[in-house]
């Protein structure tokens, strides 16, 4: 059998530690890394992870790319593929899993090999868990992505900062000796209209912001404010919580100290498909002397199987519990905009909120292909939904303060 490669990936077949590839659309990426472990694994018995941040279905993963790869590289007769696996007559095993949602890290200890596809918006925190657990000798991590914003955890730790024995090389269409006649066509075209958008998407550099992003200038201006940095937790103020509520979806929480004119973010915590005892134990675990826990208005709603409310579970546990007032999302948008003028936030802790709300953005209509006024429901939401609770919540008083002041200067007469 021969099989092409690209020069440039050539590393592929030879012992490192971490394996990064990053880049542009139409640099061959997933094809070649997939073609790579293929063959590797119909050599030699390995037990292939394929992994990504978010796995809702099989269908979410690699295993197609993989099952196509199979019958072009002709390893039918090495590769038997089931719904869920892929099995090698040798041995070898590619199986597949959601990065944030694991909850059997051990079956990862095992593992020869770990694909990371689509790794842009892999959280830090699934990073520090998944990193450890593949330790046994002669492992490997691979990692493939296209880039989107410096300040990703992934690009941060493979591409700005990598590891010792990584090898990162950055790929583009001029890579791939197979490139299609359409797909340069395409290429030129976007070059010639949006040269902006054809460097991040063809030639793989940052950008400044995500298109649509909903908080893009006051993130920017908490950045060069210093506003984003090390924050400690002072023990003689009380740690508010803010919640965003979901179980299929996140359940985002923030925690916030108040001090003087400063609202300091210090933790950011979120899960899936955890029960509230979950949630408790994570507020247990970190030591916090805490204050308020503000959960939004839909913690009233009673939970099947118990007859009672988020609220009244908390309040049962002995938490200080208050609801946030809805004020609607416009307003709500608003009163987050405002409050990140006085924010602090915890760079190390509050990594994942805020890479989801660097990455909080409107959502295109579909017949207009323009941006509408309404958020994008994604992964970011959760975190961002929390914020803006926060925000809300913390306006809260001084909207009361100057409502008292308007209701009284109304009440004095002035000639008095």
């Amino acid at each position: 059998m021969t099989i092409e490669f690209p020069a440039k990936l050539r590393f592929l077949f030879e012992p490192h530690p971490y394996k990064v590839v990053y880049g542009g659309r139409g640099g061959i990426k997933s094809w070649s890394v997939a073609q790579a472990l293929l063959l590797e694994g119909a050599q030699k018995p390995l037990r292939v992870l394929c992994a990504r941040e978010v796995q809702k279905s099989i269908a979410e993963s690699v295993h197609h790319l993989l099952e196509l790869q199979i019958g072009r590289l002709g390893l039918e007769s090495v590769y038997t593929v089931e719904k869920a696996r892929i099995y090698g007559r040798n041995g070898t095993e590619f199986f597949f899993s959601g990065l944030r949602d694991a909850h059997n890290l051990k079956s990862y200890e095992s593992v020869d090999r770990c694909w990371v596809e689509e790794a842009a918006n892999v959280s830090k925190r699934s990073w520090d868990l998944l990193l450890p657990t593949i330790r046994k000798a002669g492992s490997e991590v691979w990692v493939t992505f296209n880039p989107e914003l410096e300040t990703d955890e992934t690009y941060r730790r493979f591409v700005l900062a990598p590891p010792p024995g990584a090898v990162v090389v950055k790929t583009s269409y001029r890579d791939n000796p197979w490139l299609t006649p359409e797909l340069r066509a395409q290429i030129e075209h976007l070059r010639a209209t949006d040269p902006d958008a054809y460097l991040t998407v063809y030639e793989g550099h940052c950008r400044q912001t995500l298109e649509g992003a909903i908080f893009a200038s006051e993130l920017r201006a908490a950045t060069q404010a210093g506003r984003i940095t090390r924050v400690p937790y002072h023990p003689a103020f009380p740690v508010h919580t803010f919640w965003d509520l979901g179980y299929a979806d996140h359940t985002a929480i923030w925690f916030v100290q108040s001090i003087a004119f400063e609202h300091r973010f210090i933790d950011f915590y979120q899960a899936r498909c955890q029960a509230l005892p979950h949630y408790l134990a994570e507020l247990q675990k970190r030591g916090y002397v805490y204050g308020a826990h503000h959960l939004p208005h839909d913690a009233r709603a009673k939970q099947l199987g118990t007859g009672k409310s988020i609220e009244e579970l908390m309040r049962a546990a002995g938490c200080a519990v208050k609801l946030v007032p809805e004020i609607g999302l416009a307003n709500g948008l608003n009163a987050a905009r405002t409050l990140m003028a006085v924010c602090w936030f915890d760079e190390e802790r509050c990594a994942d909120g805020l890479q989801a709300l660097r990455r909080y953005r409107y959502a295109v209509d579909p017949v207009t292909n323009q941006f509408s006024r309404t958020p994008l429901h994604d992964e970011a939401s959760h975190a961002a939904d929390a914020f803006r609770y926060a925000a809300v919540a913390l306006r809260e008083p001084e909207r009361q303060k100057e409502q008292r002041h308007r209701k009284l200067a109304s009440q004095v007469s002035p000639w008095s």
